[in-house]
């Protein structure tokens, strides 16, 4: 497993499903193992799929050049993680919340998605930011590590 692109999106994915699956069902009050195992693995397999398709490299590159922010500084690490999580969350929280809501309507609750999905979704950004920032330099330097290059 030489690529680095891979290796950060499966990293980044797994992090941030597991913690954004586990944030969401305590935040719902409706923990349970099974409820989070199928949320973790449902969302797991949509963050690979976006990052099959979305190179955050590529992109944060890109934006930091049009805006003329030096690479490797605190405001670069700003920018680039709110773009990912830009990217990212609101994809995973409004399919997961998707879920919830029909299942939950399909077992008789009566809930307003629109206020469901805004709260879940101004908590996911907020976590999802903070992981992105914390984890991501992180994991760069294992996989480039790994790979006997430095970053």
């Amino acid at each position: 497993m030489k690529n680095p692109h891979f290796k950060m999106s499966l990293l980044m994915s797994v992090t941030l499903s597991f913690f954004l699956s586990l944030t969401g069902l305590l935040s719902s009050m409706q923990f349970t193992f099974p409820a989070f195992f199928s949320n973790f693995v449902i969302s797991l397999i949509i963050s690979m799929m976006i990052g099959m398709f979305v190179d955050m490299k590529k992109i944060t590159d890109s934006f930091e050049k049009k805006c003329n922010i030096p690479p490797r500084t605190m405001k670069a690490r700003v920018f680039d993680t709110f773009l990912s999580d830009l990217i990212y969350t609101p994809i995973m929280t409004v399919c997961m919340v998707t879920m919830a809501y029909v299942q939950a309507t399909k077992h008789g609750a009566r809930l307003f998605y629109p206020a469901m999905l805004f709260k879940s979704l101004v908590i996911s950004m907020i976590v999802g930011y903070l992981l992105i920032f914390i984890f991501t330099p992180l994991f760069v330097k294992i996989v480039f590590k790994g790979m006997g290059e430095k970053e």
